[in-house]
């Protein structure tokens, strides 16, 4: 239910987080679980689009990401990884990708599409279209290119979290939609 503080006030959107499972995941990424040591590559593992640029791993110190959200971000060149160090619990916006080919220019139906200061062309996220996922215990998560993000976020004061992108991915390719401005609205998580 959506409920409106003020007439100047963006309108609070609820979401209830959902646990992520490699299925309920499938159509933004994957969730990654542990595997035996000597076990061959597979699908089950990381899929990643790291051909771009020059891969960037290092441990990521957060603070005071609390269960509330206006903007989301996509990254339209490289395939992320986050997860949290030690396992604890953590929290993603998320909603699909939304990245535009060049010969899709045009054929939005009716919803126009935006040029990136990266370059690409994108339509913005919707957002009726946005989910939350939980993310409990010794996984990571691998977000496809261009899959629409905000967060992590947690219960915790800190946390630390492993990331894997690309070296410059922050400077040049990162896109972000302030839902807030433009759309007037605020996602809040109930958990």
């Amino acid at each position: 239910m959506h409920s409106t503080l003020s007439p100047s006030s963006p309108t609070i959107i609820p979401l209830k987080p959902i646990e992520a499972t490699p299925e309920n995941f499938a159509p933004f990424g994957q969730v990654i679980t542990a595997s035996s040591d000597g076990d061959r590559f597979g699908p089950q593992d990381a899929q990643l689009e790291l051909h771009r640029g020059v891969p960037r791993l290092y441990i990521m110190k957060l603070e005071d990401q609390h269960l509330k959200f206006a903007s989301i971000t996509h990254h339209a060149s490289v395939t992320q990884c986050l997860g949290s160090i030690g396992g604890d619990e953590w929290y993603l916006g998320i909603a699909k990708p939304s990245i535009l080919k060049e010969s899709e220019i045009g054929n939005e139906d009716g919803r126009k599409p935006i040029k990136a200061l990266c370059e690409h062309y994108y339509i913005p996220p919707n957002p009726n279209e946005v989910c939350v996922f939980r993310f409990s215990g010794p996984k990571f998560v691998k977000l496809n290119v261009g899959t629409w993000h905000a967060g992590p976020l947690f219960k915790k004061r800190t946390m630390d979290f492993y990331n894997l992108e690309l070296s410059d991915t922050n400077v040049v390719d990162h896109t972000t939609h302030n839902f807030r401005k433009n759309d007037n609205v605020v996602f809040e998580i109930e958990d």
